[in-house]
């Protein structure tokens, strides 16, 4: 039979019209089976089971098909049919296939159009329903000012605004921290209050010149987009504090909020009496507010108590402006261990005990306390029975709730820090900061999935963040062992951001670390520049530390030495100015150990975990524990680092560098390499299912 001849065999046979049928029918039943059976709770195996045996059966069909043919006495072989009867069961056959057809093409344009139904619900607010009528958040102000440096101003116009509603209980009100993202009189009001799940919005401008200040204030109702109330105030400037404290006021009665004599009270207080030191507090405010996981970070903080102590000189009443320089002092001192010393915890005491003198009362003292009594003593139980005090004039401020998380974390109370975390994150739910903390808080749960989708709700909000791209891809290196992810993005940086890469640079130093890649790694420390080779929170080495790990690398021993030196004198300089700090010492630890100083680094690391105990301080605590493994491993005391290994996996609180990437690929750790125990306990923290591997 040649190709012809069967091709119209084919046809005669009708395995055409039997293909046709099959596959449109099929179609229907994979319809069903997905679209039904689930309604049903039938499981997704069978679902699977279905498709799996319409493809099965396509081939048999169209066998079938041309062995046999359906006549009205039942199904016989296609050599004993009289033909007469095929072409009356043939018409049968094709009037079948067309209703079949019909019925598909009605079954698809019914989804085509619940799927665009579907699709016009989902632009609407999903959340309509769950938002609080009484809510609202205060937009940026417009600078209406010919002098371009009233945008401090501007801010601070709307900053106060914000703080007066704020303490009104009745009210949710979101923070300045979330709303500063926007512009001025945007135009998508439905999704920036759905974005901030708030049912109103207000914007305004601010014009300043000369005596003269001019205030424009409308609020609008985000679902609908309706103008619910518009005021403008011409005054003189030194009016300016009344026009908010009006605006305030006429807000919470378009809203419709009870207030208490104390919040009628709290609203009609100003700031100041000095509008040059309101600029300062300002400007300050506004540093502040930008100040992240950047490394960076410094410089900001630093400018912004400058500014503040210029407020404070030239009011030395103003109030608020001693609350934020006790936590611009308490920041760097405890927060990011920039500045661990005596000096600066003093400097924060100093405003503490300012702000309590002017007003000892007020909530914002309370929570001024709660932070320096948090980040400066580390006395916890003092500062949650501060923080419930401040909570009674505070109801909207996030931080309550963030310092709460905090604190709860260093307790090793890890859920229920995370609960506190999200609920700031609802008052503030724009705070990429805000966010980045959630994600850490589900790596320390070892929840490296939810990590990497807070780090996605992260850079939804700040897209261009480097610091959130890099950890992003950090988290699965140290849950994978997958160099991949990180080294992607510092591709990324290079080609898109290439003066950003010294934020990552770190990142990029420690993957190279991991692949035994010198050539990187010489690459990466020169991105580094004068900032850390690695920072864990608290842990940090140095640049020359770093050049001692490439030198090692290499075998080259004389470079190794003269680095990790030239690393001890800088963190001899560390502890002289904080002599009782543990993370310094358990990072000298390291060094002398690296070094040979075996004595010398254990008892070192030992001084260290006892000056930082785990607790009294979860997080640093485990971390000095953890890092103190490394110093017994490069001592050479091989039971002991493995017994000090298995106590920091104990720890309520895994350190990164306990991490199955971190213990799997880096030279940290190649000390214990082959030992049965130490292998291990590798597998043991390797994911389930696992199927990712380094480039190495």
């Amino acid at each position: 039979m040649n190709a012809r001849s069967f091709f119209t065999e084919l046809k005669r046979r009708r395995v055409y019209s039997v293909a046709v049928a099959y596959v449109v029918v099929a179609w229907l039943l994979i319809q069903v089976a997905t679209q039904v059976f689930p309604f049903f709770g039938i499981p997704n195996w069978v679902v699977r089971l279905v498709v799996l045996l319409t493809i099965v059966g396509f081939p048999v069909s169209l066998v079938c098909a041309w062995a046999f043919e359906m006549t009205p006495e039942g199904i016989k072989l296609e050599g004993d049919i009289d033909r007469r009867i095929t072409r009356k069961t043939g018409r049968k056959l094709t009037a079948l296939i067309v209703i079949v057809a019909a019925v598909a093409a009605g079954v698809t344009v019914f989804r085509f159009v619940h799927s665009q139904h579907g699709m016009e619900a989902a632009k609407q607010p999903p959340l309509a329903v769950a938002i609080e009528s009484k809510s609202i958040a205060v937009l940026p102000f417009e600078n209406r000012s010919e002098d371009k440096a009233n945008a401090y101003f501007a801010h601070g116009i709307q900053d106060e605004i914000l703080v007066r509603l704020a303490k009104i209980a009745d009210l949710k009100v979101i923070s300045r921290t979330s709303t500063q993202h926007y512009k001025s009189a945007p135009e998508n009001l439905r999704e920036i209050g759905q974005e901030l799940g708030v049912a109103h919005l207000l914007e305004g401008s601010v014009q300043r010149a000369a005596n003269r200040v001019r205030v424009n204030a409308q609020l609008i109702d985000a679902r609908t987009d309706a103008h619910l109330w518009a005021q403008t105030y011409d005054r003189d400037l030194a009016d300016v504090f009344a026009i908010q404290s009006e605006i305030a006021r006429a807000i919470a009665e378009q809203l419709q909020a009870k207030l208490s004599p104390n919040e009628k009270k709290a609203i009609e207080q100003p700031p100041t009496t000095d509008l040059a030191a309101f600029d300062l507090y300002s400007q300050a405010n506004s540093l502040l507010l930008k100040a992240g996981f950047s490394v960076t970070y410094g410089p900001a903080i630093r400018e912004a108590i400058e500014l503040l102590d210029e407020a404070v000189k030239r009011d030395p009443a103003f109030f608020d402006a001693y609350c934020q320089l006790a936590y611009a002092h308490e920041y760097l001192y405890g927060l990011t261990g920039s500045d661990h010393s005596p000096a600066r915890l003093a400097l924060a005491e100093a405003a503490v005990q300012a702000a309590t003198r002017l007003r000892p009362d007020a909530a914002e003292t309370h929570l001024a306390r709660a932070e320096y009594l948090y980040y400066g003593l580390r006395d916890y139980a003092g500062a949650l029975a501060q923080l419930e005090i401040a909570r009674r004039g505070l109801p909207n401020d996030p931080r309550l709730f963030e310092v709460t998380g905090y604190i709860l974390r260093r307790r090793g109370q890890q859920e229920e820090g995370l609960r506190n975390l999200e609920r700031a994150a609802e008052l503030d739910p724009r705070n990429f900061i805000t966010l980045q903390q959630i994600a850490l808080s589900y790596q320390f749960l070892g929840r490296y999935a939810d990590s990497i989708a807070a780090m996605d709700r992260a850079l939804a909000i700040v897209p261009d963040s480097v610091e959130t791209q890099d950890v992003r891809g950090l988290f699965y290196f140290f849950w994978k062992a997958d160099t991949r992810p990180p080294l992607q993005t510092i591709d990324a940086i290079l080609a898109q951001q290439p003066g950003a890469i010294a934020i990552a640079a770190d990142t990029w130093f420690l993957c190279a670390l991991a692949e035994r890649d010198p050539a990187a790694a010489e690459r990466a420390l020169v991105a580094v520049g004068d900032n850390q080779c690695w920072s864990e929170g608290v842990i940090n080495l140095s640049r020359s530390f770093g050049e001692g790990l490439l030198a090692r690398m290499v075998k080259d021993e004389a470079r190794a030495r003269t680095a990790f030196e030239a690393a001890r004198a800088q963190q001899e300089k560390v502890i002289q100015a904080q002599p009782d700090y543990g993370p310094a010492l358990c990072v000298l630890s390291i060094i002398d150990a690296a070094l040979g100083r075996k004595d010398l680094a254990l008892d070192e690391g030992r001084r260290a975990i006892a000056l930082t105990p785990v607790e009294k301080d979860v997080n640093n605590g485990s971390r000095v524990l953890q890092y103190f493994a490394i110093t017994a491993a490069w001592t050479g005391e091989k039971e002991f680092a493995l017994q000090q290994l298995e106590a920091g996996l104990r720890a309520p609180q895994a350190s990164q560098m306990l991490s199955y990437g971190a213990l799997k690929l880096l030279p940290f750790w190649d000390p214990l390499r082959g030992d049965p125990r130490f292998e291990q306990i590798v597998e043991s923290l390797a994911p389930k299912g696992n199927a990712a591997s380094s480039k190495k």
